[in-house]
């Protein structure tokens, strides 16, 4: 009798297994149609709205800023409000900071030479490029 227990178990093991997978594999197919289904019902809405021909002028004034004949328009590019006190008072600069009159493409130019045309290597000053 336990023979035929065991027997019928490795029989009917691999069975239900199968049975398992295949309903996992069913519910997310039928998770897949139900999104695809939303999917389509919003685009076929989306669809309607575009038969609407005050959806479209709409449409047509917002997004390519088109105008019926005669109208005038304003666009306001910076319609923010600025704060009176920010505007009013600019930052203070550092008296240290100062401007310096400088060459600064001669500059470069002789160093992109001396370096080309240099015969050895010089160290790098950690104060000038510090490491990270």
């Amino acid at each position: 009798m336990a023979g035929l227990v065991v027997l019928g178990a490795f029989v009917l093991v691999p069975s239900v297994g199968g049975y398992i997978d295949m309903r996992q594999q069913i519910a997310q197919a039928s998770a897949g149609v139900a999104a695809t289904e939303d999917e389509i019902s919003a685009l076929e809405l989306e669809q309607a709205r575009w038969q609407d021909p005050a959806y479209i002028m709409t449409q047509a004034r917002e997004r390519l800023y088109y105008v019926l004949p005669g109208e005038v328009v304003f666009l306001v590019q910076d319609d923010l409000p600025v704060d009176a006190a920010a505007a009013a008072e600019p930052d203070a600069v550092d008296p240290e900071v100062s401007e310096r009159e400088d060459d600064w493409m001669g500059s470069m130019l002789r160093s992109v030479v001396g370096s080309g045309l240099a015969e050895q290597a010089t160290a790098i000053d950690p104060d000038v490029f510090p490491e990270d």
